[in-house]
């Protein structure tokens, strides 16, 4: 089993008393195993549910104190996996910790149903976790023997979800990504009352796979969905809550020709973008490597910092002249920016009105062969 970097921190935090401990991630991304291997070093008392059970769903639902007691017993730590299935879950887990010698940890996949289920209730008592696909620094050693450019590539094609890399064939790979996408994905959009058209978000998420690293129009893609720009803005709003895709927004912060009002969308995988257009071709036979290699380093990022209880703010940088850098990391007052380039044999430099507006601010140039000393 791949070790996950989480696992320490998760530990630590269960081991206090009346708090609850909460593990956001997409499916399949680990958060079950990580929770079993967590549990297997834990001498506390436990007690585990799941929201899939409906006999889970009844008991937890409930608010009644006297109830809870005796199904609880001398449990000190509730486990509750895909929490967000379970009603008033939030008011629950309250009535626990405020009451009872006991430490909840709720895991769940849909990240905005089971925040607004317990975020409220519970202001104060949390401490929060994302989990997201394998981290690059946790399969590294995986990748140790093979040649970088053969690693990389399995890495950007079929993407970081735990199963892809216990798959050996290239063949079981896709059809694990295409079953993720059918089986899981598309069934959970299908459960949100807000989507009256699952047929139209997985539309959306056609162009989104096809403009990564490319600003996002909502007018344009409101006209060739045939849907409203607001209807967009809210699917657009539920993928990167089901942790499908990833939104940046435009840094400015001293000149006039910086563009903040935009966005652009990345994958939280690259191998489900991927599946979306049903393209796995070699870096041979496409066009789209250096998107892939952006949208991964970028991804990649944002895990480090999740891994590491760093909350950095990330933007994208451009000018209305053009002038652009892929990624500013926004870390204690200190800006980096990262422009991503897959070929190592182009030499980029910083631009111009950047280092003039941010003299005394970082720049890296990222390339295929040299990823991993920033990850």
């Amino acid at each position: 089993m791949i070790s996950r970097i989480l696992a320490s921190n998760i530990e630590k935090s269960i081991s206090e008393l009346h708090k609850a401990v909460i593990l956001y991630g997409p499916r399949q991304a680990g958060k079950t195993t990580l929770i079993s291997a967590i549990l297997e070093k834990n001498s506390a008392e436990v007690l585990k549910f799941t929201g899939d059970d409906l006999r889970a769903q009844e008991i937890l639902s409930r608010n009644d104190l006297e109830k809870l007691k005796p199904i609880i017993g001398l449990a000190k730590l509730l486990v509750i996996d895909e929490a967000q299935r379970i009603e008033n879950i939030g008011l629950t887990i309250k009535l626990l910790i405020d009451n009872l010698p006991i430490t909840v940890l709720a895991s769940g996949s849909a990240s905005f149903d089971l925040s607004n289920k317990i975020s409220e209730p519970l202001t104060g008592r949390t401490k929060t976790f994302w989990l997201y696909p394998l981290a690059y620094a946790e399969i590294r050693e995986k990748y140790r023997l093979a040649r970088n450019e053969d690693a990389l590539e399995n890495m950007l094609l079929y993407g970081m979800y735990p199963q892809v890399h216990n798959l050996e064939s290239e063949q079981e790979k896709q059809e694990y990504l295409f079953e993720y996408l059918n089986n899981y994905l598309y069934k959970d959009i299908m459960t949100f009352s807000d989507v009256r058209k699952p047929k139209k978000v997985m539309d959306l998420l056609a162009l989104l796979a096809l403009q990564i690293g490319k600003e996002v129009s909502i007018a344009e893609l409101a006209q060739n969905l045939a849907i409203s720009q607001l209807t967009v803005q809210k699917y657009l709003d539920i993928l990167e809550k089901m942790f499908v895709v990833i939104n940046l927004r435009g840094f400015s912060r001293n000149l006039r020709k910086e563009i903040s009002k935009t966005s652009k969308y990345y994958f939280v995988d690259t191998g489900i973008r991927n599946a979306v257009i049903r393209n796995f071709n070699k870096f041979s036979l496409r066009s789209d490597a250096g998107d892939l290699f952006e949208n991964w380093f970028i991804m990649e990022k944002i895990k480090k910092s999740a891994n590491q209880r760093e909350f950095p703010n990330f933007y994208f940088w451009r000018t209305y002249d053009q002038q652009e850098i892929d990624l500013i990391e926004e870390n204690k007052g200190k800006l980096i920016g990262y422009e991503c380039k897959f070929s190592a044999k182009k030499e980029v430099r910083a631009p111009k009105d950047w280092v003039k507006a941010y003299p005394n601010e970082e720049f890296k140039s990222i390339n295929s062969e040299d990823y991993g000393n920033y990850l």
